[in-house]
């Protein structure tokens, strides 16, 4: 066997273990920090839906302690979004790249990442999920305060009352359907993003293999035929 080859691929091999960083801590504080008063928005806002899970509010401090507190984590989850929104609105905006991508989300989902188009620093995917969480937090947080301050609505105007109730819940809803997903791509479908946001590393075969056109913006590599 060539010597020279072995080492050659050694090298290599070592090179692509290396680390970048993908996410500051602050990113990462933020993102934990959300994560966290989302998944008690979700358990008390379920136990305030129907009965069948009001023990979700007994294991939280009881009834009266989940209604005064959930308002309250809605604008710390609000502010979390915020935070987000400022630090990745640009890295969030949808381009040609995402497009080509999404033409090819059947790849993606069977694990076939080598076929997929280059893309930034957040996938198609991750995008529609950052501004489905955007849009439907401003319902929410609109709804929400009419419900937190509901006795001070005159019966005139009990219909709004009425249509906060549904758009709160049904905007919830659409929430918990987006949190799953999330959840699924990123310890699944992304094998190592749910590390990169506890260590805030990732290695370079992972940021070439999954976001190819932002591994080669940090690195500082030109993309192959420009």
């Amino acid at each position: 066997m060539n010597t020279n080859a072995v080492t050659r691929t050694t090298a290599a091999a070592s090179h692509d273990q290396e680390t970048i960083t993908r996410y500051s801590f602050a990113e990462r504080a933020n993102h934990w920090f959300g994560a966290l008063t989302y998944i008690y928005l979700l358990t008390t806002g379920l136990a305030f839906w129907s009965p069948y899970f009001f023990w979700l509010a007994v294991i939280e401090g009881g009834g009266s302690t989940a209604r005064f507190l959930h308002p309250w984590f809605g604008l710390f989850f609000s502010a979390s979004l915020l935070l987000t929104f400022l630090q990745w609105r640009r890295d969030m905006i949808v381009d040609d790249d995402d497009r080509k991508w999404a033409d090819h989300i059947e790849e993606y989902i069977h694990n076939e990442d080598e076929k997929l188009p280059p893309v930034g620093r957040f996938n198609w995917g991750q995008k529609l999920f950052f501004w489905g969480m955007v849009y439907s937090v401003i319902l929410l947080l609109l709804s929400g305060v009419v419900l937190w301050y509901t006795q001070a609505l005159p019966w005139s105007l009990r219909f709004v009352r009425y249509a906060a109730i549904l758009i709160h819940a049904s905007v919830a809803l659409i929430t918990i359907g987006l949190f799953l997903i999330h959840v699924y791509m990123s310890t699944i479908l992304e094998e190592g993003s749910f590390g990169s946001m506890v260590h805030g590393t990732v290695t370079r075969a992972w940021a070439w293999t999954f976001h190819r056109k932002w591994y080669y913006e940090v690195t500082g590599k030109s993309r192959p035929g420009q």
